[in-house]
């Protein structure tokens, strides 16, 4: 007994490989939905699935996102079917699509494993949605006076590499502009906002619509606790040890002194290893130049407890009044025996 259930799974996809022929008959993807008339309205939307590489010797960031855009195309506006149905990858490239790109990116590129990591879903009405999976460098620039105690601004800024705001207008989905994974974590940064807005900015060739995005990263106290400012802290408390030694330990003083003040200037080079070379002070550099001070400073005061100390015991009196006393001894000392013999029978 013949089985109908084949015929019935082979009728949609006759269906719609005949609804796709027929939308691409005489379709030109080289020309935008409403070639010379209203512009096209491109909506975006980025789910950010994690955040990795935040650099501040480089000052650049890294993301890895589902990049999505919808537009609307008449020319493939259908109503033999009622739902959306999705399109192979190799579709895209008899489509139009907009030409979107970071304006701030350094380095991006789309997953292909194991196939491209992207999407085509056609709905009836002829709106398009292309997604795909997106990792992106972009720059950050950073302001580092307050760190690390800071909050960084990494913005990501879009647009069209070629359509001006005559032919294409990008807007943010009105359901959900910029997602943020609830899993995501960061090693060393917490992301505490992700704000959105839109603005035109003018080019050369005329003024082009873009997105904004930024990212608010602040960065966690953790690490620089235990690896400096902890060790920062003690250093001065063991400096203040000297205070408690024999005055006249003075090998015991400057052994201590000059191991502090060496232990905190390699602390100190340390804690810059990951940072560019600003022209400006950062919090960190201020509180190891403070620490340093309070080292320096008991150091500055063994001296004076040195030398007080030499002269209230009359160390430097005596040996100046030996000096002189020796000078002023009989002079019959330094004389000639025979000088001596000649002046006695005088």
């Amino acid at each position: 007994m013949p089985r109908s259930g084949g015929v019935k799974q082979l009728t949609p996809t006759k269906n719609i490989s005949s609804l796709l022929d027929n939308l691409l008959k005489g379709y030109d993807h080289k020309l935008r939905p409403s070639f010379g008339g209203e512009p096209t309205t491109v909506e975006i939307d980025i789910e950010v699935r994690s955040m990795s590489r935040i650099s501040e010797m480089d000052m650049t960031y890294s993301m890895d996102c589902y990049f999505r855009q919808s537009w609307v195309d008449e020319r493939l506006a259908f109503s033999d079917l009622e739902e959306a149905f999705t399109l192979s990858v190799s579709v895209l490239e008899k489509l139009w699509k907009p030409d979107t790109f970071i304006y701030n990116g350094k380095q991006s590129y789309v997953h292909l494993i194991t196939t491209p990591n992207k999407f085509i879903r056609l709905y009836q009405n002829g709106r398009i949605l292309y997604s795909s999976r997106l990792t992106i460098n972009a720059n950050c620039p950073m302001n580092l006076r307050d760190f690390p105690m800071d909050t960084q601004h990494c913005p990501l800024k879009l647009g069209s590499f070629s359509y001006t705001t005559r032919d294409v207008v990008y807007r943010w989905n009105k359901d959900r502009q910029v997602v943020i994974a609830p899993d995501l974590m960061l090693s060393q940064f917490d992301l505490i906002a992700a704000p959105s807005g839109d603005e035109n900015t003018t080019r050369r060739a005329g003024e082009f619509s873009t997105l904004l995005a930024s990212f608010y990263l602040q960065r966690h106290m953790g690490n620089f606790l235990i690896q400096v400012y902890g060790p920062c802290m003690l250093l001065v408390v063991l400096s203040w040890v000297s205070f408690w030694l024999n005055r006249e330990a003075t090998s015991d003083r400057i052994s201590l002194g000059i191991t502090t003040v060496l232990t905190m200037t390699f602390l100190g080079l340390e804690a810059r290893t990951d940072l560019p070379k600003v022209s400006y002070i950062t919090a960190l550099d201020l509180f190891v130049w403070i620490s340093y001070g309070f080292i320096f400073a008991t150091i500055i005061e063994f001296a004076f407890v040195h030398v007080f100390t030499k002269v209230g015991s009359g160390e430097v009196y005596l040996s100046h009044s030996s000096s002189e006393a020796d000078s002023e001894e009989d002079p019959d000392e330094e004389l000639d025996p025979e000088v001596r013999i000649r002046e006695s029978w005088l």
